[in-house]
């Protein structure tokens, strides 16, 4: 062989060696160990170039030297840089910024001091799943005077309590959230109340007797979020995330949501912006963003779309909520939409998966709304949880009217945040209270089984009033209390966007009213209490009946309030369904 030909063998040596490639595998996890994926990752010797982890944490980057700096960052998580050794399998670690750590332990709805399992067992029929929950007990006010529920705007378990007894249905325990209930209905506070506040939260409370306990009283608490004029609403970044595989091919599933969907179209100003994404078989962008002045188009797009394939969920949140970082807009109200039967069954589909992708974004500013859909395989307990989780709320669509009402009726209540971590400290007075019960804000298994569960707030909207009951046993020394402090409020909140702490305090005095001489709405509002507590079957309300629930209804239902005479209809039904001696006497 020729000393040229040597020569041109050793130069293609010494250039294979300079362009050797090298190859980085891993896998990137938090401190609890779960898998993250879409982590973002970049090489010193390559920082244009952008590479993000799998669906199952795992990663795979190829380079040109042995080894090299890698850059990773993901949302909700501290920065990371490691020197990557191409000859080892990097296992990485993403920690969990401060602001985020304190979201993955289990939040409860209220504090209470004497909760106890009493033998739960959890709704298993048709496929579709519940938190399962603990009902509030009575707490004694000498030992315990304090106690706190959080606030927040949803009202799914009214309208899908609806869908069962509509379609002859017992409904399960768990479905029932009887806070829920109460935000379904709005009672707003008189007019004349001192504490009627137009920048601030308004304040009200009646205490009146117990019409299913005599001896025992009720103490209404009401509270009023500002008014923002839809003309005043920030520009919106809308996402629509709409499911759209083959679970939601059926009438009361995807063209439901199609038509609420559309409804919602119709409120969009010229400054709002829709980005539509799908999932189902795959996860696509139907949408690009899109003015709100373009309504047809975004009609056109939504009438489009049919339903098939499975339900890779987790992706499609991803996906979503990279649309509204993309467009989010500062001081803006960024918001997505998912709407589901909340049947994820492809990539991260448990609950604890779910929450743990959630929590990753609750510090970006971008809102979560939940809309669910379906019966037979519909996921309750997921859709809850991913709201909760994600700074949103959370409503039930079983019918057309229901959707006006949630996207149409109360656009702004549904859609525009005025406050975030919403919640209230009540300290009754144990001169005038013996024991209180909080009615609902029930709390999940989980979280009472946690010893480090905290008080969850809510976010709240526009105009939105809340109305809380607590039962209250009198000290017997109280005949003589009238005007005396029942009870103090503490309510506490943050503006949106900010970490500012609002407060505001509120008195309550003793004053004994009759409930049949009160104001209609506390009974139509204490009915709809015990409808929720029969149907729980609570211990607390055993003597009561359905037919007690109709005849207080009826007693504070107003003539021409179409959801009020809704309610006492579907009470009857509900006699029928869960008495059927009744009906066969009819």
């Amino acid at each position: 062989m020729s000393k040229r030909i040597w020569i041109l063998l050793y130069c293609l040596a010494c250039s294979l060696l300079s362009t050797a490639q090298y190859y980085i595998r891993g896998e990137v996890r938090n401190e609890h160990g779960v898998l993250l994926e879409g982590v973002k990752l970049r090489l010193k010797s390559k920082p244009q170039q952008l590479f993000t982890s799998g669906s199952s944490g795992a990663f795979g980057i190829s380079l040109g030297q042995l080894r090299d700096s890698l850059y990773l960052q993901l949302d909700g998580y501290e920065k990371l840089c490691v020197l990557a050794d191409s000859r080892q399998f990097q296992h990485l670690q993403l920690n969990t910024l401060p602001g985020t750590l304190k979201l993955y332990k289990n939040n409860r709805a209220s504090i209470v001091a004497n909760a106890k399992d009493n033998n739960y067992t959890p709704y298993t029929n048709l496929g579709e799943s519940y938190s399962g929950l603990i009902e509030n007990g009575f707490i004694k006010a000498a030992d315990f005077p304090e106690t706190g529920f959080s606030l927040n705007i949803d009202n799914a378990a009214y309208s899908n309590i609806r869908r069962f007894i509509s379609n002859q249905m017992l409904v399960p325990e768990d479905a029932v959230r009887i806070e829920e209930m109460l935000n379904y209905f709005s009672f707003p506070i008189p007019a004349n109340t001192s504490l009627k506040n137009k920048k601030e939260f308004s304040f009200s409370y009646k205490h009146t007797s117990c019409p299913w306990k005599p001896g025992n009283q009720l103490l209404f608490l009401q509270m009023e979020a500002p008014v923002i004029p839809l003309e005043n609403v920030p520009p919106s970044n809308l996402v629509f995330l709409i499911d759209i595989s083959g679970s939601m091919d059926k009438p009361n599933r995807l063209p439901l949501l199609q038509s609420a969907f559309k409804l919602l179209v119709n409120n969009l100003r010229d400054c709002d912006t829709i980005t539509i994404a799908t999932y189902g078989g795959g996860v696509g962008i139907v949408l690009p963003p899109t003015g709100g002045a373009h309504k047809q188009s975004i009609k056109n797009v939504i009438d489009s779309l049919s339903a098939g394939g499975d339900t890779p969920g987790a992706g499609a949140i991803q996906l979503a909520y990279q649309l509204a970082k993309d467009n989010f807009i500062p001081e803006g109200n960024n918001r997505v939409i998912l709407a589901t039967d909340g049947d994820f069954n492809v990539g991260q589909s448990s609950e604890k998966e779910l929450e743990e992708l959630i929590l990753r974004y609750q510090q970006t500013g971008i809102y979560l709304t939940c809309l669910g859909v379906g019966m037979g395989n519909y996921k309750d307990s997921k859709l809850e949880s991913l709201s909760k989780k994600g700074n949103g709320n959370f409503a039930y669509i079983d019918q057309a009217r229901e959707a006006e009402k949630v996207l149409v009726t109360e656009f702004t209540k549904t859609i525009f945040a005025i406050a975030d971590d919403a919640s209230v400290t009540v300290r009754f007075n144990p001169a005038t209270v013996s024991d209180y019960r909080l009615i609902g804000f029930d709390n999940k298994k989980t979280a009472l089984e946690d010893s480090n569960s905290v008080l969850e707030g809510g976010e709240i909207g526009s105009g939105h009033t809340i109305t809380a009951i607590f039962e209250i046993s009198p000290a017997k020394d109280s005949a003589s209390a009238v005007q005396q402090v029942l009870a103090s409020l503490e309510l506490r909140y943050k503006k949106p966007g900010t970490n500012d702490l609002l407060q505001q305090s509120f008195t309550c005095r003793f004053q004994g009213t009759d409930i049949r001489q009160a104001d209609s709405m506390y009974r139509f509002a204490a009915a709809v209490a015990m409808f929720g507590s029969v149907l729980r079957k609570s211990k607390y309300t055993k003597d009561y009946q359905l037919e007690d629930v109709l005849t207080l209804a009826k007693s504070g239902i107003q003539k021409n309030n179409i959801l009020q005479n809704e309610f006492g209809k579907l009470v009857e039904q509900a006699i029928l369904l869960y008495n059927p001696s009744k009906k066969k006497r009819k």
